[in-house]
């Protein structure tokens, strides 16, 4: 699944043009490298996103094509820094 799609379905950012406007920043790294918004995102990929000056860690645990609110927050874990 595309990294902006995945960030939108999973709530971690709200929209995807915004998904696409932080990766196109290089603010996203995947595995350790800066990603496009058209990266591939699959089970077992952390996630790094910077907002401000917080960064963020997430570990993808499911990547389903629909996900509804209460799903969400299971298609990924927050890792510690």
């Amino acid at each position: 699944m595309r990294l902006d799609k995945y960030l939108k379905i999973s709530r971690i950012i709200k929209r995807r043009t915004v998904a696409a406007e932080a990766a196109e920043a290089g603010r996203i790294t995947v595995n350790g490298k800066v990603a496009k918004p058209s990266t591939a995102v699959e089970p077992g990929c952390v996630l790094e996103i910077a907002f401000g000056t917080h960064t963020a860690r997430y570990e993808v645990l499911a990547c389903p094509e629909n996900a509804g609110k209460a799903e969400a927050a299971s298609m990924y874990r927050e890792l510690n820094s």
